[in-house]
């Protein structure tokens, strides 16, 4: 037969017991605890793991700080599009995620649900997505299970920008539409329909926050290129910073329209004839302009700027540790710490 044993018990005024003595559960260890027969509610400290153990008529959990999650906020962005030569489309920008605050994800997307980590050494995978190379998408960022897609290429010559974050802007030397962007992440590169005698131009790439703009001027001697859509701004560091355009379409070489210009965020601008197109900037995830110069040529494209990966969470929750191969930056905001992640794939972990 169970006994309850004390000394002194008081009650309170609004139904609370008050006790003397610190109160002692019984100490079971995993497989004592897993031999009971329990009912919903009852509780019990585990001795293998330092933690209360209660049961909710199914299964058995742990409710002690050394297992309670944490919430972290979060800003995820991939690298993005490159943007090729000839009459080339705008990159388009890097996948954008974020969970920050009621900040606007990508493609004008609600705030996504900050992650809960384990205070308790888990670890936790980050990794920072390249800028494509002049012909190349970007490459994917993530953080544990929040992936951001790469920006697609531009289209180059004739052909159509590729599917990414946002999707690379169309190619202006024969009708072609821009690639799409992912659902909640970016939007789509531009259409360009419009060549003749040598004339055209590219459309732009999508950004995380806008459409990339079209070519479409019908005047064979005022073929302009079509803007970059614009990113998004986030104040996740504590300061309000705009990221992941897309980059602007590149003016074949004997036109005479204005180039396009790369969306707000960083996206790189086009270029006319055998000028060099705007880079996407470093750790924006923006697209590379398009490229002006004729296919043979090759030379005139540009690469999309490299992604980042920002987390935010309460400092008096965890301390983070950071692995090798990860190139990172800690600073506070007022009651948060905050860390940038600009470089490189590694873990880290939180306690």
């Amino acid at each position: 037969m169970s006994r309850l044993k004390v000394d002194n018990i008081e009650t309170r005024s609004g139904n609370n017991v008050a006790m003397d003595n610190a109160l002692q559960l019984k100490s079971y260890t995993t497989a004592q605890r897993d031999a009971l027969t329990a009912s919903a509610g009852d509780v019990v400290y585990n001795s293998e793991t330092g933690t209360i153990d209660f049961y909710n008529g199914t299964a058995w959990f742990s409710t002690s700080a050394t297992t309670f999650t944490i919430p972290v906020e979060y800003l995820v962005i991939a690298g993005g599009g490159g943007g090729p030569a000839s009459f080339g489309g705008g990159g388009g920008a890097g996948g954008y995620r974020n969970s920050y605050a009621s900040e606007t994800s990508g493609a004008n997307s609600s705030t996504e649900t900050p992650i809960q980590v384990l205070p308790d050494g888990t670890t936790y995978t980050v990794s920072i997505g390249a800028g494509g190379v002049a012909y190349a998408s970007g490459t994917a960022s993530s953080f544990s299970t929040i992936t951001s897609t790469g920006g697609g290429r531009g289209g180059q010559y004739s052909s159509q920008g590729t599917l990414g974050g946002s999707g690379g802007g169309g190619s202006g030397h024969a009708d072609a539409i821009g690639g799409l962007g992912t659902a909640n992440q970016g939007f789509d590169g531009g259409t360009a329909n419009y060549y003749v005698n040598n004339i055209g131009a590219g459309a732009g790439g999508g950004g995380a926050g806008a459409v990339g703009g079209d070519a479409r001027n019908p005047e064979a001697v005022n073929v302009s290129g079509g803007h970059g859509g614009d990113g998004l701004t986030s104040s996740i560091t504590g300061s309000a910073v705009t990221r992941a355009g897309g980059g602007g379409g590149g003016v074949g070489y004997e036109g005479s329209g204005s180039v396009g210009s790369g969306g707000s965020g960083g996206g790189g601008n086009g270029a006319k004839n055998q000028n060099n197109p705007g880079d996407g900037t470093v750790n924006t995830g923006s697209g590379g302009g398009g490229g002006g110069g004729v296919q043979s040529s090759g030379s005139q494209s540009s690469n999309g700027g490299s992604g980042v990966v920002i987390l935010r969470w309460a400092t008096a929750d965890a301390t983070i540790s950071v692995g090798a191969g990860l190139t990172s930056t800690t600073t506070t905001d007022g009651s948060d710490t905050v860390v940038t992640f600009t470089a490189g794939t590694g873990t880290v972990s939180f306690s």
